[in-house]
């Protein structure tokens, strides 16, 4: 079968609201037709707190620490628990609902596009697989989450490399087009990313913070030779192409372009009504 051509662009380290706005801009030029199906990777500067779009900042986010550590904010279109975006390489794949290769149920779309990210894992030596709940108490787990901390637990088909949660994703569907966009983790500061969440008492944070080791690893703790974003790029773009079966086309924005993804970082992402607004 012929492979299709999409889009990749790396768009390097980008404060927080341009992160934000390219992921919403390639879907509506997408939904449009100017462009086809895009794999992003991107990186953070600063190092950058995006909390989920169903998220109440004052109920679960410590603003203070977010400012300590010198931290972005921004609240993400999609929905999903807190992410410290630090040492990591974030990914976003934007295809219509539409496409052949898309099943309509969205856990079962993320399980195929998340094909892509497990072969990145497999390219860089490690065994991941699809976290599957396999008890009804599992599953109610799923959707009463317990935890403000989006790698506190897998979730349907997320990845997962000896028991432990090694990318966490979050997916909204607007304008007939899916947007699916995440974390891989190469390094993890816990002690920073509990540090960022309110808890009712010190002894639940504790409590929590030690559950978390046991739940969640980053990749460098998981190899002998660490693993460069670089690295991680080549592994997770191979395993895009072959987990979708597509081949990548480096695609740079256009000055028009840009102007357009700058106007909604402006207007939307670094506007307090939408990052406070619950």
């Amino acid at each position: 079968m012929e492979k299709e051509n999409w889009y990749y662009i790396d768009s390097g380290n980008c404060e927080p609201a341009i992160n934000m706005a390219m992921d919403e801009a390639l879907l509506t030029w997408h939904s449009e037709g100017k462009i086809p199906p895009v794999i992003r990777f991107y990186g953070w500067n600063p190092a950058t707190l995006s909390i989920g779009y169903f998220q109440k900042v004052d109920k679960e986010i410590n603003l203070d620490a977010v400012k300590k550590y010198d931290l972005g904010f921004v609240r993400r279109p999609t929905g999903g628990r807190g992410v410290l975006h630090d040492q990591e390489l974030t990914y976003s794949v934007i295809v219509s609902e539409a496409h052949e290769a898309m099943p309509q149920s969205v856990t079962e779309a993320y399980r195929v596009i998340s094909e892509g990210i497990k072969e990145g894992f497999q390219g860089l030596g490690l065994d991941a697989y699809f976290a599957v709940p396999k008890t009804e108490e599992e599953r109610e787990g799923l959707k009463n989450p317990r935890s403000a901390v989006c790698f506190d637990a897998p979730s349907w088909y997320e990845l997962v490399v000896e028991g432990r949660k090694v990318a966490g994703s979050a997916q909204t569907r607007q304008k007939g087009v899916i947007l699916q966009h995440g974390s891989i983790l190469l390094d993890l500061d816990e002690d920073k990313l509990f540090d960022l969440f309110k808890y009712s008492s010190e002894r639940l944070r504790e409590r929590m913070q030690t559950a978390f080791k046991k739940k969640a690893v980053a990749i460098n703790h998981l190899l002998d030779s660490p693993v460069t974003i670089d690295d991680a790029k080549r592994a997770f773009k191979k395993g895009f192409e072959d987990g979708l079966n597509i081949n990548l086309t480096p695609y740079a924005l256009t000055e028009e372009q840009w102007a357009e993804v700058e106007h909604i970082a402006e207007t939307r992402y670094r506007n307090d009504e939408w990052t406070f607004r619950r």
